[in-house]
Parts: C-alpha cells; sequence; structure tokens
C-alpha cells in the first residue's frame, strides 16, 4: 500500500511540472504574435486618422454698430466750471456815521444811477454846514472890499509917483539954469524914491492876496462841510437792482459796513480756472457758452485771459461775459463754460467711441467695406469735440466705421480678421434703452 501511494504522488508531480513547462513554452511562442498585433493595429489607427478629412473651423461672428466718416467742422473746446460774478457791482458804505433816517428801497427794487436810495440823520450837519457857508460869505466880502481899497491905493500911489517924478524933472531943469539950489532936487529926488515906494508896495497887493486866501479858506471849509451833509444822502452809482438792506430805518450801520447792494444783473460774467495749456489757446473774443442745470445755454463770449498765473492754484483765471434775459443766471451760482479756441470748417469726423489706442499710443478704427468685411485702418487724429473727434490722417470721408465692437474686432488675430463675419445692428434709440 505504501509503495502504491509514493508512486502514485509522484506520477502526479511529473505530470504537473510538465504542464507548468508546456504554458511557459506556449507563453514564449505567443509573445512575438502580440507585439506584431499591437503594431499592426496602431499603424491602422495612424492610417485612419491621415486620411481622415479635418472638420471645417468656424468662423468667429461680431456684431457690430457703425457710424460714417462725415467732412464736418470740429471746435477745440475748453470746458470748466466757473462761478457766477454780476457785470457790475456797488456795496455802498456810508461815509459818515449816522442813524438810518428813511429808506426809498427794498429788495429787489430796480434802481437807476443817481437815484437817491437812503437818507441818514443829519441835523448837526445841516447847522455846520450852514455856520460855514455864513464864513464864506463873510470871507468873500471882504475879499471883495479889498479888491476895491487896492485898485484905489493904486491909482492914488500911481498918480503921486507921476507928480513926484514931475516935480524932480522940473527941479533938475531949474537947476541946470540956476534957479534953484541943489538940495532942491535932493529933496524931489528923496519924495520921487518914496512916492516910487508906495506905488511898488501897492502892487504887490500883500491885503489882497490875505483876503483872497482867507475866501479860499472859508470856501474850503464851506465844500467840505456841503460834502458832509451830502453824504448823509444814499445815492445809487450805477443801475441794477437792490440786492442786499440788512438794515432797517433808526439803525446805525457799522464802521465800514455796506447798508445796500447794488447789482447789475443784466449780464453776468463767469470767472473760471483752467490750465496755462488751455488757456494759451483762447484769446479775447472768443465764443463761448455757459450752461447750468435747469437753465437754457446762454451764449457769450470770452473778455479776459488773464497775463498771468494764479500762484496758489498755478492756473489761469478766464472771464466769460453773456447777457442775463430775465435774471435767471444768479451770482455766486456755479456753470458750466465751454469756451471755443479753434474752428475747423472742413474735417473728417467720427464718433470717438469708434477710435482704438494701442499701448505705444499708436491709433486705428475699424471700416465695413461693402461685403461687410472688417479693414483695421491706422489714422492720425487732431481736434477733439466731446463725442467727436477729428481724423487728420487715414480717412477720406464717407467710411463706414465701427462704433460698437470695434474692441472686439481689436482682439482677434490677423489671420482670424478677414474670416469673422460681421452683423451690422442698427443703434437702439434712447426709448428702447429705457424700456430694457
Amino acid at each position: 500500500m505504501v509503495e502504491n501511494t509514493d508512486m502514485t504522488t509522484h506520477k502526479a508531480n511529473s505530470l504537473q511540472l510538465k504542464t507548468t513547462a508546456r504554458r511557459e513554452t506556449g507563453s514564449k511562442r505567443l509573445r512575438p504574435v502580440n507585439l506584431i498585433g499591437i503594431a499592426l493595429f496602431t499603424g491602422f489607427l495612424l492610417m485612419s486618422g491621415c486620411s481622415a478629412k479635418p472638420e471645417a473651423e468656424v468662423a468667429p461672428t461680431v456684431t457690430v454698430q457703425v457710424d460714417a466718416a462725415e467732412n464736418a467742422p470740429i471746435q477745440r473746446k475748453v470746458t470748466a466750471q466757473a462761478t457766477l460774478y454780476p457785470l457790475d457791482q456797488a456795496a455802498i458804505v456810508p461815509k459818515v456815521v449816522s442813524p438810518v433816517k428813511k429808506f426809498f428801497v427794498d429788495r429787489g427794487t430796480r434802481v437807476k444811477a443817481g437815484q437817491v436810495l437812503a437818507e441818514l440823520e443829519n441835523q448837526d450837519l445841516a447847522g455846520a454846514q450852514q455856520k460855514t457857508q455864513g464864513g464864506y460869505a463873510q470871507a468873500e466880502a471882504n475879499y471883495q472890499m479889498e479888491i476895491q481899497k487896492t485898485a484905489q491905493d493904486t491909482k492914488l500911489a500911481k498918480e503921486q509917483l507921476d507928480a513926484a517924478q514931475k516935480f524932480y524933472d522940473s527941479r533938475v531943469a531949474l537947476l541946470k539954469e540956476g534957479a534953484v539950489a541943489a538940495k532942491d532936487v535932493e529933496d524931489a529926488s528923496v519924495a520921487l524914491t518914496a512916492a516910487k515906494n508906495q506905488y511898488d508896495l501897492t502892487q504887490k497887493q500883500s491885503d489882497l492876496k490875505v483876503a483872497e486866501a482867507q475866501l479860499n479858506a472859508a470856501k474850503g471849509d464851506n465844500a467840505n462841510a456841503e460834502a458832509q451833509l451830502g453824504y448823509t444822502k444814499i445815492v445809487s452809482p450805477i443801475d441794477g437792482v437792490v440786492t442786499d438792506r440788512p438794515l432797517y430805518a433808526g439803525e446805525t450801520a457799522p464802521t465800514g459796513a455796506p447798508i445796500l447792494t447794488i447789482m447789475n444783473l443784466s449780464e453776468v460774467v463767469a470767472r473760471s480756472h483752467v490750465s496755462e495749456a488751455e488757456a494759451a489757446q483762447l484769446k479775447v473774443g472768443d465764443p463761448a457758452t455757459i450752461s447750468s442745470p435747469g437753465s437754457p445755454s446762454v451764449k457769450g463770449k470770452v473778455t479776459l485771459v488773464s497775463p498771468a498765473l494764479d500762484p496758489s492754484s498755478t492756473t489761469v483765471e478766464v472771464w466769460v461775459q453773456a447777457p442775463n434775459p430775465g435774471t435767471r443766471l444768479k451770482p455766486g451760482g456755479t456753470v458750466n463754460v465751454s469756451m471755443v479756441g479753434e474752428t475747423v470748417p472742413h474735417a473728417i469726423v467720427i464718433p470717438i467711441a469708434a477710435l482704438l489706442t494701442a499701448p505705444d499710443g499708436g491709433t486705428s478704427v475699424f471700416t465695413l467695406d461693402t461685403d461687410n468685411a472688417p479693414h483695421r485702418v491706422k489714422v492720425k487724429v487732431g481736434v477733439r469735440d466731446g463725442q467727436d473727434v477729428q481724423v487728420t490722417d487715414g480717412l477720406k470721408g464717407g467710411e463706414r466705421v465701427v462704433t460698437v465692437g470695434a474692441f472686439e474686432l481689436d482682439r482677434e488675430d490677423d489671420d482670424v480678421l478677414p474670416k469673422t463675419k460681421i452683423q451690422v445692428q442698427a443703434p437702439k434709440m434712447p426709448e428702447e434703452d429705457e424700456d430694457e
């Protein structure tokens, strides 16, 4: 029994070894076959890939809006914020300190130059003026009397001089004849000299000059008193409207404080500050426009371009003067001013939305031909006016330029751009935008 069992085990082991050897041999024989199959399959795939036709590339589509490059005038404008001032203004400060006796106007009253606006208490000044007027009258009377006296004294001195001269001449003649002594001639000469001195003294008119000086002094005192009295009547120096009246009758204005303010609002002056470069484009007489929210624009002109810079802001002050119908524009308000520095009557003008600026500063636009094919065109620009810009080189006028969609076209490669399909869309009306 034992021997049979060992033999059986030995046969089984031998059979297992043979089977394993066959598998290994079969496996070694199959490896070259598998590699050849894989190579053939790969080659088939490559041949299939080469023989297959590539799929057609899809051309991009861009929806755009266009506008025409027009031959139209364009203006170079300088815009700025400005503060309104009246054409003329007078803050009336009394020259004498006295309570207000009466006002003849209120705020909003239109007045004329020379019109009496108010009156101050003036009893003391009236009395002083009356006194000085009397002194002036007295000085004038004394002066007239002195004129007469001087004339009489001059006439008498002249007569005495002539008589002394005649007497002296006669004594000289008699002395030559031996009829009189030399002493008589000397006495006549002394008398003649005295007459001459008296005549010269009257010619100086010292007393008359003193009287004249007194008259002038009295006249000055009287004029000063009249002026002080006149200052109690407050008169408008300009045509305009009363814009401020801070006091009531009976009150006294502080020294140096105005009691009335008059403004001429028939025209206004908008004072703005612009850069030195912008100011260089402007000159007196250039057309301008003043605009403010809620009011129609008003046309005016530049009346001042300051020749010096403002040291605090390094800007140039520019004035624009314009009519103010209905006094709609109020002094002190802030407005916008637009001043035309240059007008190009014939220019190629496009919307500024069509202009593309490269990183290097170059500018270009996209145009559409008759087949709606896009083309990039390099351009040079000049005057800019709001939403419009002048093209100085690159366009001839009449071209269709892309406004909306230009940036999408700008992002495309140069080899893709000719294949791009363009859909031209009509611009939306403002009502449509609001509905959306």
